[in-house]
């Protein structure tokens, strides 16, 4: 069994957080290596991870993504979770929701007090501003300068002091989770490639709300596109809390998130290849 993982040509051999893949598939009988997405290699799978330029060249990105006959998560969920006007959909399926509204110029309906304006196509923070209480001229500069859709949401300051809680799931099921710092703050660094933030991580033991929470926008993800869980080869939710404490869903990461492996357990990249070898028996 052949398995590739797409990354981009900034990253050959990804982040460094999926390291520990490589072997944890070799155990279950699976031979995995990197790929830079559109090079037209083949595979038994192929799993998208560090695709991060596809910000730049998504019809491409699309485009290949159908091409691949075999890919996790399935193409179908790409244009879905690559635009993230899926809030909205989740929102509308009943998961609680940083509160989302869909801005294009001319757009009036600012927050009251600090916000976030951030292209709905992104990803590693790019193109994401934090917006002082009022500054709305700033607001609608920003949204001129960024020339596509953004996501207007309001700022949860709680995130400044416990950051957001990323849970992880494998196949469909829970495996683990781990905390992010405050990303939109002045000290933020990008990495060499530039393609993200540099986040400060740790691992995490979510509370049983936060565990409904993300149990509940998964089984939301799925239904809207049509699958079960257990299709979903990874996940990754991504939770801050609200001005009452509750968790809110501020991401669902589908794509290319990272999985947080390094803060984790070490049994979790097997949990991962028994994942995968699920996925291949599906075929």
């Amino acid at each position: 069994m052949k398995v590739l993982f797409a990354t981009c040509a900034s990253l050959p051999a990804g982040d460094g957080d999926d390291a520990a893949l490589i072997d944890a598939l070799a155990e279950v009988g699976a031979e995995a290596s990197w790929s830079v997405w559109g090079s037209g290699e083949t595979a038994d799978l192929v799993v998208l991870r560090s695709t991060w330029d596809y910000t730049e060249r998504l019809p491409e990105f699309l485009e290949w993504c159908a091409s691949v006959p075999a890919l996790a998560n399935p193409a179908a969920v790409v244009p879905w979770n690559t635009d993230k006007t899926y809030l909205v959909e989740l929102a509308g399926a009943g998961v609680p929701v940083v509160p989302t509204s869909v801005a294009t110029p001319g757009f009036a309906d600012w927050p009251a007090g600090e916000f976030v304006v951030k292209p709905t196509v992104g990803a590693g923070s790019r193109g994401a501003l934090r917006v002082a209480a009022g500054d709305f001229a700033g607001a609608a500069a920003h949204l001129a300068a960024l020339g596509v859709p953004a996501l207007v949401q309001p700022y949860q300051a709680a995130v400044d002091a416990l950051g957001e809680t990323a849970l992880v799931f494998l196949g469909g099921q829970y495996s683990h989770a781990f905390t992010k710092g405050a990303m939109l703050t002045p000290d933020a660094e990008y990495d060499e490639s530039g393609l993200y933030v540099v986040e400060r991580l740790s691992g995490a033991s979510p509370s049983g709300a936060q565990r409904r929470v993300a149990e509940d926008a998964m089984d939301a993800a799925a239904g809207l596109l049509g699958l079960r869980r257990a299709d979903l080869l990874y996940a990754r939710v991504d939770l801050v809390a609200g001005a009452d404490g509750a968790p809110l869903v501020l991401e669902l990461e589908l794509v290319e998130p990272s999985l947080g492996f390094r803060q984790t357990d070490a049994a979790a990249p097997m949990r991962f290849a028994s994942a995968v070898r699920a996925a291949l028996a599906a075929r």
